[in-house]
């Protein structure tokens, strides 16, 4: 049966409690902090050897879709009725959004340590100790739209902007493709400072605190992140039906530079070994109100 996943705006109370709670459980039980340490080994960057697959390379979307899939399927094994919400950031674009509320993601993080105080996933209340994190802390951190160097978050302009471009990916398959859907939504640029960080990467950075690295799934608003990412994927598809879905499509040859380092369409992505071809489609698994 197909379910739906909602904006959060639009989540009953009983609805929002009933995610927190399967959150909450998935941490209790030491699950949450699989799929954080996951994140955290295949955080894997351009100047890195080996297969990058889940960030800065083709695959990134259909990467974190299927993460997002093994996500909500744990969460389902807690409360069958619990799906990924997903967080439009072009509406929602203050800390004063329900998002933040003290009964779903709690709010900003403290002066001086960032620590968020407020909500379900605030250490102090005992349920949200951080134990698989690139630092020692044990909290949860944010520093919603960086006051002391104020950034905003993407607009409606950003995202069309992306959406707008027909091929999915270019070579060189990086950080460094100067268009190409994946990148423009991923959010690397060749510019510096933050000029460098849009979409994707430029909502990490408004979040702050844990959000910045590999460690961003101890923060749960994470995922709903990534749902509203995995969202604008389909919207692209459906905008561009004559396009090739992925690209690269075949593997880069001997001698390329990106050679066995990233996925093409065929390609199995560790560590499910799943192809992002199988990951095209999610019409028969969820969709999007």
């Amino acid at each position: 049966m197909v379910y739906t996943r909602k904006n959060q705006r639009n989540l009953t109370s009983a609805e929002r409690k009933a995610f927190v709670n399967a959150v909450l459980e998935l941490k209790r039980r030491g699950t949450y902090d699989a799929f954080a340490r996951t994140h955290i080994d295949f955080y894997v960057s351009d100047g890195d050897r080996g297969l990058r697959v889940a960030h800065m390379a083709p695959s990134f979307l259909p990467w974190h879709r299927r993460f997002l899939l093994e996500f909500e399927r744990a969460l389902q094994k807690v409360d069958p009725r619990v799906t990924v919400p997903y967080w439009d950031w072009t509406r929602d674009s203050s800390a004063a959004s329900s998002l933040w509320g003290d009964d779903f993601m709690g709010g900003n993080g403290r002066r001086g340590d960032l620590q968020v105080m407020t909500g379900p996933f605030a250490h102090a209340h005992g349920h949200w100790d951080i134990t698989v994190n690139v630092t020692d802390e044990r909290f949860l951190t944010r520093d919603l739209g960086r006051p002391k160097n104020p950034i905003k978050l993407p607009t409606a302009a950003d995202v069309a902007q992306a959406l707008a471009d027909p091929v999915y990916d270019v070579s060189p398959w990086n950080s460094m493709s100067g268009t190409g859907f994946r990148n423009k939504l991923e959010g690397w640029t060749k510019a510096s400072g933050d000029a460098r960080f849009r979409t994707h990467n430029q909502v990490h950075r408004w979040i702050g605190g844990i959000m910045l690295g590999g460690a961003a799934v101890n923060d749960p608003v994470f995922w709903l992140h990534h749902a509203f990412v995995d969202s604008l994927w389909s919207r692209w598809q459906a905008a561009h039906p004559k396009s090739k879905r992925y690209l690269p499509d075949v593997p880069p040859p001997l001698g390329d530079l990106q050679h066995g380092r990233v996925a093409a369409l065929h390609d199995p992505m560790p560590p499910w070994n799943v192809a992002p071809a199988a990951l095209l489609d999610h019409s028969r698994i969820y969709r999007y109100a």
